[in-house]
């Protein structure tokens, strides 16, 4: 009987050694790239990169520096890079392989390793690293390839083309915020003499002109940078004959800045920019605070996203690397394990097996023979093969998925409201303003322009304007917190609204890498389950992976090795012959709904392992809850072979389809609509793209958020479901706590009114109280949503 051989763990990434370590410096590699790293960090006299963790690299196989030659392509280096000026360049890549802070050590120490490196930084949450480097000395592809070397090799996809214009929107409102602040915080430094005592006001008065015009110069900025966006939305209203949110805030900010522009210029007073530099300060603070969450997710994806920016060409027999923009009808290509198949083609090759668990929802590969379409986002399970191109890739099914869906409407009822009450609240204050100055006008016209901007200034609908960013701000920073990240506010109010949950099962309900293994038939011996162990860790395929992972036991040698794709597996160990596979495989009967691996040992049958779905845990408890308040289905992808386990969780009542196409899931979701029911679609995959754009709320489920998810209003991390009735509890209070804050905005500007009309309010403790409100309306929406979070959790 042959000897099991000792395991040792890698020195550098800490994998175990499954065949005879490489032994350099008295330390176990598991293979040449893990070893050529350790060499390079010795070399540079880096190697307490294991002193900060054992074992902190990542896992490294050789590299082919082939697969980076399409980084020489001129248009192919235009997309990627950020800056240039023809002695140095700036590029970013998305590192998925980043998991600690050795990680982040090590590449922030690339000029250590390479000369030609400048500088390289590490976005350690989003898992990006911006690297600068000497293009005349290095390439973008010897950037690349150094990274791959060091195990972290960059994932760059099409999409990494279409550079997010959101980033720049949003380093233009911090610049908003901060000039705004800048000037915000001198005009109250020229104001003190008012805020104080008399004797303040005295040492002014030599001083009070040169004070006004300084603080109308610092106004300019306020008005026509920080609040310019506010001030075009209103003159789009009157241009239209619509009155919105941003028609009465205009009409404040326009209104504090002349009167204040009247008395300074006209020495009569020491205006108002201090208010009006609070608004606006607290207006952008509350638009900055609901971007912040967003910043590091991606809801808009397209098929674009699930691409490499480039693939493999065959012409005469000499392979090249081409662009993905650059796949014509008629081009020959090559695809390796793994690799996704960039557009609808002919399978040149004998036979392959194509995984379409992200396209179809089937989670079993699907075997394909020469002359057979492949379909675009197919991913490829074997060796290599060769494909005839027969669409372009705008033309795929693929592309389908993704264009096949309406248009969200994306407006709600709280915007509604909000401009509804903005439309009555302006005409009735300006009502009230006019009215009122011509009650005071006998009296005199100071008194009666002092009540009519003081009405204006006191009733500035800012509290109303800051209601609903701060509360569903805070919401969404708080949703956040918990792992369910919202694309904007307007989901929240969506949430509140829903009637019908539709569940996919492969990937939401059901955990993708794990399965209920039982075995049925004769017993098996310990070193007979070693040896089946060891001949499914020869091959890649899924159901493989699965039982080795529920094995997980001693590699032992394997000769005479056969496997026949789609069929099963055949080896020697110990003498033993062993064969693995489907029921066909073994001649065998196909037990009825069962997914199953038979056995048979030195042509002994043994029986089979049945492997059915793992569902997440604490989802039983969920599917409960939910069934109380809400109408369930699922819809599979799958065949019909969880039937029993569905209905046992879900209940007689609730609609299970199987062999659901994507297609069919998206028109599932349009009836429901029809019958005029709100919908929340959960998936996780491609092949629900055209459901969750369809639903009134799309939510992505993902083990990790840095995975690829589809096009949604949601990305809500696995763990998460089982409290998705929390998050909806919480959607409705968060609305809740709007309408109470309009109710308190309203209270206090009658109140305010009420002093304004008698004549008793002067315009500038009128702008002084007007920041107040804004200050109590954020306090107030901030600790009412954290409470009820809270509140809703426990």
């Amino acid at each position: 009987m042959s000897k099991a051989i000792e395991t040792k763990a890698c020195y550098h990434c800490g994998e175990t050694c499954e065949e005879e370590p490489i032994v350099y410096q008295e330390k176990d590699f598991c293979c040449q790239g893990c070893q050529t790293v350790y060499s390079i960090l010795d070399e540079n006299g880096l190697c307490n990169y294991y002193d900060i963790e054992q074992n902190p690299g990542i896992s490294f196989k050789k590299v082919k520096s082939a697969r980076f030659d399409y980084l020489d392509d001129e248009d192919i280096k235009k997309q990627l890079i950020t800056f240039e000026d023809g002695e140095q360049a700036h590029v970013t890549f998305y590192i998925p392989q980043i998991h600690c802070y050795s990680c982040l050590w090590l590449l922030e120490k690339l000029s250590d390793l390479s000369e030609p490196i400048l500088s390289s930084r590490v976005n350690y949450l989003k898992k990006e690293i911006s690297i600068g480097y000497n293009t005349t000395k290095t390439s973008l592809k010897e950037v690349v390839q150094l990274l791959a070397k060091l195990g972290y090799e960059p994932k760059i996809t099409l999409s990494d083309s279409n550079k997010d214009s959101g980033q720049t929107l949003n380093k233009k409102l911090f610049y908003k915020l901060g000039i705004t602040f800048f000037c915000f915080g001198n005009i109250m430094m020229l104001s003190f003499p008012e805020y104080f005592s008399s004797e303040f006001r005295q040492l002014e008065q030599d001083f009070s002109a040169f004070f006004g015009y300084m603080s109308f110069a610092l106004a300019l900025p306020i008005l026509f940078y920080g609040a310019w966006e506010y001030l075009a939305s209103a003159w789009w209203g009157v241009k239209n004959k619509t009155i919105n949110m941003d028609i009465p805030i205009a009409l404040g900010i326009v209104m504090i800045f002349l009167v204040s522009s009247w008395e300074i210029f006209t020495v009569t007073g020491s205006g108002y920019f201090d208010s009006l530099g609070g608004l606006i300060f607290f207006l952008l603070l509350g638009k900055t605070f609901q971007q912040k969450t967003f910043d590091h997710l991606s809801f808009e994806r397209d098929y674009k996203s699930y691409f490499p920016i480039a693939v493999t060409r065959k012409v005469n027999d000499i392979e090249e690397n081409i662009a993905f923009n650059k796949i014509t009808v008629g081009d020959r290509l090559v695809i390796h394990n793994e690799e996704i198949i960039p557009a609808d083609c002919l399978l040149l090759n004998s036979h392959t097996h194509i995984d379409y668990s992200f396209v179809t929802g089937e989670s079993t590969p699907i075997k394909k023979v020469a002359g057979e379409v492949i379909y675009a986002g197919g991913k490829q399970k074997g060796g290599v093969i060769e494909i005839e191109i027969i669409k372009p890739p705008s033309q795929s099914y693929l592309t389908q998925l993704w264009n096949n869906h309406q248009q969200k409407n994306t407006s709600n009822s709280l915007d509604l409201l909000s401009n509804k009450v903005s439309k009555y609240f302006t005409i009735v204050v300006l009502a009230i303003a006019v009215l009122s100055a011509i009650y005071w006008l006998p009296i005199g016209i100071e008194k009666s322009l002092h009540v009519f901007a003081s009405i204006l200034i006191i009733a500035c609908p800012c509290a109303l304007a800051l209601s609903i960013p701060f509360t569903m701000g805070n919401a969404v920073r708080i949703l956040g917190n918990n792992k369910f990240y919202l694309k904007n506010l307007s989901v929240i109010e969506d949430l509140t609204n829903i009637k019908h949950l539709v569940f996919d099962k492969t990937g939401t309900l059901t955990e993708v890498n794990k399965s209920n293994i039982t075995f049925k038939g004769t017993s098996l011996s310990e070193i007979e389950k070693q040896s089946i162990y060891s001949l499914v860790k020869q091959s890649n395929h899924p159901l493989s992976n699965r039982l080795a992972l529920h094995l997980n036991g001693q590699l032992l040698p394997v000769s005479d090795y056969k496997e026949q794709h789609g069929l099963g597996l055949e080896g020697v160990i110990n003498g033993a012959e062993i064969k693995l596979g489907s029921a066909i495989f073994l001649d065998q009967p196909k037990q009825a709904n069962t997914t199953e691996i038979h056995v048979s040992i030195n042509k002994e049958y043994k029986g089979f392992y049945a492997l059915s779905n793992v569902y997440r845990e604490g989802i039983d408890e969920t599917i409960q809850t939910l069934k109380a308040e809400y109408q369930l289905s699922v819809l599979s992808g799958d065949s019909s072979t969880e039937k029993a386990n569905l209905e046992q969780l879900f209940g007689a009542n609730t609609t299970i389809n199987f062999n659901q196409s994507p297609f069919d899931k998206l028109e599932y979701i349009k009836a429901l609509q029809c019958k005029g029911e709100n919908t929340i679609m959960l998936g996780d995959g491609l092949n629900d793209a055209g459901a969750l754009e369809q639903s009134n709320v799309g939510i992505a489920i993902t083990d990790q958020l840095s995975n690829f998810t589809p096009s949604s209003d949601v990305i809500m991390e696995a763990s998460m479901l089982p409290k998705l009735h929390q998050f909806i509890r919480f959607a409705k209070a968060s609305k809740n706590i709007v309408i109470l804050s309009f109710t308190l905005s309203f209270m206090y500007n009658c109140v305010g009114l009420y002093f304004s009309i008698g004549g008793t309010l002067s315009p500038l403790v009128a702008a002084i109280l007007m920041p107040l409100s804004s200050i109590s309306v954020m306090l107030f929406t901030t600790l009412a949503t954290t409470i009820a979070w809270k509140w809703i959790k426990n």
